[in-house]
């Protein structure tokens, strides 16, 4: 029986500067750095939820991925249309805040939304999330 998820992953365009950001920025904490010889397995995680890993795949050719399906998914990535999931906050205005004074992208200011206040963020690849406040 399947009990959680454990890992999701983010397509990114670079690697390193995946992990900058998401730990730079976003405060995120690298689980996982390693070499699996063909690729490198990246994954973070927000401090205080060790139980999901988010994988920062790059984009490749590889056995499970021709060469014209990565360039498929690359130009997505870099038109900015993946939205890949969704961030939970206490405070969306101020983490808005926050995350806008250390160079994080937004497609607009926090709003009201029926499940609550949301601002959509833009890592440096591209991929969207939601950041999401719930209603008290």
């Amino acid at each position: 029986m399947i009990q959680k998820l454990s890992h999701a992953t983010v397509w990114v365009l670079d690697q390193d500067r995946a992990k900058a950001f998401y730990t730079e920025k976003l405060g995120f904490e690298v689980k996982m750095d390693v070499s699996m010889g063909s690729f490198r397995w990246l994954t973070v995680s927000p401090p205080g939820q060790p139980d999901l890993e988010i994988v920062l795949m790059a984009i490749g050719a590889s056995q499970m991925m021709d060469a014209e399906t990565a360039a498929t998914l690359r130009s997505l990535v870099e038109k900015g249309v993946m939205g890949a999931g969704a961030f939970e906050t206490a405070d969306c205005r101020k983490t808005y805040e926050e995350l806008k004074a250390r160079g994080v992208r937004f497609m607009g200011e926090p709003a009201e939304r029926p499940y609550g206040i949301e601002a959509i963020l833009q890592d440096d690849s591209g991929n969207w999330f939601s950041m999401t406040e719930h209603p008290k």
